[in-house]
């Protein structure tokens, strides 16, 4: 398959979509480790209730434990915003924190500000963040492995590298879907399917589900219903395989 930039309509599908769903129909391609693609428990949304952001990851570096030899504070974020625009929208940015453990936020009401402005559907960074009530009214989905009231010297460094946040490596134009419950890669090349499949997904663990809400269940038609969820599970499986071959 080509690997191409999704449309309108593929991108309003996969906002629909829970990451973990998500996660779940990449499964099926068997192209990747089922313990590879997603971020790990150190980075966490901070606003678990706003609905999933997908977007094309800009990268960036980034320190704040130390004074730099020049320049000021957030220095670069003209900088990352401009060369932002030759990424395909939406866009995601994605800061790892080259401090360990972080030293100060990477991130408050004025950068979150600038990039929903300029608009950025999400922030992801491996460091802290800051002003999370101003941020919340912003309604500007963030993750981040802490909160740290000080920017201290902050400063970004590279922008558009390859990074690591939450054990995740993020590379310039990958394709990140994220909600409550983290971050996960969407391979370039299977995010069209992916964005097909999730709704069937859906739909098939909704057999499992619809009979536990129906009444008087019985462990025989649990049984039953698990079976039959199944069935259509492996039936999307070989569909995913046959996209992937190109055969579809």
């Amino acid at each position: 398959m080509t690997a191409r930039t999704l449309n309108a309509e593929e991108l309003a599908l996969l906002r629909k979509i829970d990451s973990p769903t998500v996660a779940n129909v990449i499964e099926l391609f068997d192209i990747r480790s089922y313990v590879a693609g997603y971020t790990n428990l150190t980075l966490k949304a901070i606003y678990p209730k706003l609905p999933p952001a997908v977007g094309y990851a800009v990268t960036a570096t980034f320190r704040s434990a130390y004074p730099a030899q020049q320049g000021d504070s957030y220095g670069g974020m003209s900088r990352l915003i401009a060369d932002a625009m030759g990424t395909p929208a939406p866009r995601m940015v994605v800061f790892q924190d080259f401090d360990d453990p972080p030293q100060a936020a990477t991130y408050g009401e004025v950068m979150a500000t600038a990039l929903k402005t300029f608009g950025f559907a999400g922030l992801i960074t491996s460091g802290g963040a800051r002003d999370i009530e101003q941020v919340d009214r912003l309604q500007f989905p963030c993750w981040a492995s802490s909160v740290i009231v000080s920017h201290g010297y902050c400063r970004i460094q590279e922008v558009n590298v390859p990074v690591c946040v939450g054990g995740l490596e993020v590379r310039p134009g990958d394709l990140l879907h994220a909600d409550a419950n983290g971050v996960v890669n969407i391979p370039h090349e299977i995010a069209s399917a992916v964005a097909a499949l999730c709704e069937p997904f859906i739909e098939a663990e909704d057999i499992i589900l619809g009979y536990l809400k129906g009444p008087q269940p019985t462990p025989e038609g649990y049984a039953e219903a698990v079976r039959k969820s199944k069935q259509r599970i492996g039936e999307l499986r070989g569909r995913a395989r046959e996209l992937w071959k190109g055969k579809a």
